[in-house]
C-alpha cells in the first residue's frame, strides 16, 4: 500500500433535525446504530478515518450541524460553514418536510460554499415502499439534474459509504477511487503484499 500523506476534507453534514445525521456518522465511527434523537445548538466535529489501495488514507473532518429552523436559517452558523470541502444534505423518506428543506440547506451552502461537491441523501429506505411518504419516482431533481443523489438506511447500514466515495473521487481526482475501513485495507495489504500501481516505463521501447 502507499504511504503517501493523508488528505483531510471538511464535510458539512446537515438537515433538519431527526433525519439521522449524528446516527449517520456515529455508523461510520464506531459501527454502532443509535434511534434515540439529542437535540443540539452547535455544530459538533467528528474525525472520520478511511483508507484506500493505493493512494493512502482520506480523513473526513465531519462537522455535524443542528437542523432546528430558528437555529440554522437565521444564518447563526454560516460562519461554521467556512472552509467546507464537501457537504451532505440529508432528508427522512418518512417526514415529508425534511425533503422540502432540502432547496432551503442547498441556498445556505452555497452562499458560503458556492463550488463544493454537494451529495443529496434519502435516509431510512429500510421501511416498505408503501410506508415512505417520499416516494422515490416524486423526488425532483429537475432543478440539479447534476448534484448526485444516494438512497441510504443507516439501520442497516446501506449504501453509507456512497457519498463519501463521490467526494473522494472528485475531491483527489480519481474516478474510480473506493474508500474502506483501515483495518480491512491493513489486512488485505498484509495477505496480498504491496499494491502500489505499477510503475510506467520512461522509455516506449520498454512497453
Amino acid at each position: 500500500m502507499s504511504t503517501s500523506d493523508t488528505r483531510k476534507f471538511k464535510l458539512l453534514l446537515v438537515g433538519d433535525s431527526g433525519t439521522g445525521k449524528t446516527t449517520f456518522i456515529k455508523r461510520h465511527t464506531t459501527g454502532d446504530f443509535e434511534s434515540a434523537y439529542n437535540a443540539m445548538l452547535f455544530p459538533q466535529t467528528h474525525h472520520l478515518l478511511l483508507s484506500t489501495f493505493c493512494f493512502g488514507d482520506i480523513v473526513f473532518d465531519v462537522w455535524d450541524f443542528p437542523g432546528q429552523e430558528q437555529v440554522i436559517f437565521n444564518g447563526l452558523h454560516e460562519g461554521f460553514f467556512v472552509g467546507g470541502q464537501c457537504a451532505i444534505v440529508l432528508f427522512d423518506v418518512n417526514r415529508r418536510i425534511t425533503y422540502l428543506s432540502v432547496p432551503r440547506w442547498l441556498r445556505a451552502l452555497r452562499r458560503v460554499c458556492p463550488d463544493i461537491p454537494v451529495v443529496v441523501c434519502a435516509n431510512k429506505v429500510d421501511v416498505g415502499v408503501q410506508e415512505r411518504k417520499v416516494p422515490q419516482h416524486s423526488i425532483d431533481r429537475r432543478g440539479r439534474p447534476n448534484l448526485p443523489y444516494h438512497e441510504i438506511s443507516v439501520k442497516e447500514n446501506r449504501n453509507l459509504v456512497e457519498p463519501l466515495n463521490d467526494f473522494a473521487r472528485q475531491l483527489v481526482g480519481n474516478a474510480s477511487l473506493n474508500l474502506y475501513p483501515p483495518e480491512l485495507v491493513a489486512l488485505y495489504s498484509v495477505e496480498l503484499g504491496p499494491l502500489d500501481p505499477p510503475e510506467i516505463p520512461e522509455d516506449e521501447d520498454e512497453l
